[in-house]
């Protein structure tokens, strides 16, 4: 099992930026692929970006690419997003996500409970 905390949200205006965090727990935290996931009222869940084991690779979604970075620190067990220039239409619960597999999934295994941020125009 692996447990995930997010935290990090909150109300920002537009312009601005937050740093999200995640911290993991319960099994080697190297092991797993992190994803972020947001989902905005009435909307469906959308990736984020994710970030392989050793953080060579990150992948963004176009909606985000340019303003937001996906770090992690594995000795701290925590995974980072660091939101810039942020948007209205950013406004979701900001979710991170993991998994061992090797290949880059749509679900995720692991899920933390989620963070609100709120974007005001």
């Amino acid at each position: 099992q692996v447990q995930l905390v997010e935290s990090g949200g909150g109300l920002v205006q537009a312009g601005g930026s937050l740093r999200l965090s995640c911290a993991a727990s319960g099994r080697t935290f190297s092991d797993y692929t992190m994803y972020w996931f947001r989902q905005a009222p009435g909307k469906e869940r959308e990736i984020v970006g994710w970030i392989s084991r050793s953080a060579v690779t990150t992948y963004y979604a176009d909606s985000v690419k340019g303003r937001f970075t996906i770090s992690r620190d594995n000795a701290k067990n925590t995974v980072y997003l660091q939101m810039n220039s942020l948007k209205p239409e950013d406004t979701a619960v900001y979710y991170c996500a993991a998994d061992s597999l090797y290949q880059v999934t749509s679900t995720p295994r692991y899920w933390g409970q989620g963070t609100q941020v709120t974007v005001s125009s």
